[in-house]
């Protein structure tokens, strides 16, 4: 075969792949699941209904989720689901700072680590697919050290929080909804308003950070436009749905990174309009393209970016705490 016609041949057949993966992509992503409607319903009372919290009131805020969790554990061990029980439980303990929780369905829940009202420096989480109660324990680990690393490096008298912010229904990795907008949509106008919250509470010049794993890259996304935070991180994103970094519309800085082992390199970036939503996310984030900045993630599989000592987790607390000069980069 001629160089011409191989080359040619080659071109050919990945766009055929590509084409067959966008309407894979498509066709996944409108077909009506049937088995969702037969999952069953944990029962939990609605969340506790209180004023936006402001400094001041943070530790009654705390209180009343916790005994919201409580009583979320106790009827879930009356329904017999032992492990939401147990979740539940662990969020209801002392000490634990709860900024929000809902204990229905999935389960949402917002906690803090470290002292919100008087930090410096705050990092906030937003989770991707398949975070939800029965799950937080490893969400609140990639928090936990992410704070700790955030304390051991802040300057003397710099204060610092996380927020692990499972304020929204995330999509299941193997489900209709994870290729599409939708629920970054419905999340958006909440990670807005958590970002409030956040700046009622905190100092004027708190400095804020968005840390948004996978499908939360997606959130962060639709929230962007004009929120007031400093940085946004985009980790092991399949795409934001947008075009370019400027397309977001913000005046943060916008991070993006992928580890070398993370599988969302395979993923198919297109996007395709299709009754009424989006399918697909459009331009790889850490591609010259989009017009992030790119860092270093390390080796790293999709879920290993908060792994304490990894180069993700390091560059990550450096973006967090305003070091942008060192930050290192692929």
């Amino acid at each position: 075969m001629r160089r011409g016609s191989a080359v040619r041949w080659r071109r050919g057949r990945a766009g055929r792949w590509r084409r067959a993966a966008c309407a894979a992509l498509v066709a996944g992503a409108v077909v009506v699941p049937l088995s969702g409607a037969a999952q069953p319903r944990i029962p939990a009372p609605p969340p506790a209904r209180l004023p936006a919290p402001t400094a001041a009131t943070l530790e009654a805020t705390y209180a009343a989720h916790r005994a919201n969790a409580a009583e979320a554990s106790r009827r879930a061990a009356a329904h017999g689901d032992r492990h939401r029980a147990a979740a539940d439980r662990a969020l209801a303990g002392p000490g634990r700072r709860l900024l929000a929780f809902d204990g229905r369905g999935a389960g949402l829940a917002t906690e803090v680590l470290g002292d919100l009202a008087h930090a410096g420096r705050v990092a906030v989480l937003v989770p991707g697919s398949d975070t939800g109660l029965d799950t937080y324990g490893r969400f609140r680990a990639a928090a936990l050290a992410l704070h700790r690393q955030l304390a051991a490096r802040a300057p003397a008298g710099t204060g610092t929080a996380v927020v692990a912010w499972l304020g929204y229904e995330t999509p299941g990795t193997v489900s209709t909804s994870v290729a599409t907008t939708g629920r970054a949509e419905a999340a958006a106008p909440k990670l807005r308003a958590l970002v409030a919250d956040l700046r009622r509470i905190t100092a004027p010049g708190t400095g804020v950070a968005l840390l948004c794993h996978s499908y939360g890259s997606v959130v962060c996304a639709r929230a962007a436009e004009g929120l007031d935070v400093d940085d946004i991180a985009l980790l092991g994103s399949p795409g934001t749905g947008t075009g370019t970094a400027a397309g977001l519309r913000t005046g943060a800085r916008i991070w993006a990174a992928r580890g070398g082992g993370d599988w969302v390199e395979h993923v198919p970036h297109l996007s395709a309009g299709l009754f009424g939503t989006t399918v697909g996310f459009g331009t790889d984030p850490v591609s010259p393209d989009f017009g992030a900045r790119v860092f270093d993630a390390g080796d790293g599989g999709h879920s290993d970016y908060f792994d304490p000592g990894s180069r993700s987790l390091t560059n990550l607390v450096r973006i967090a705490l305003g070091e942008t000069s060192e930050v290192t980069h692929d």
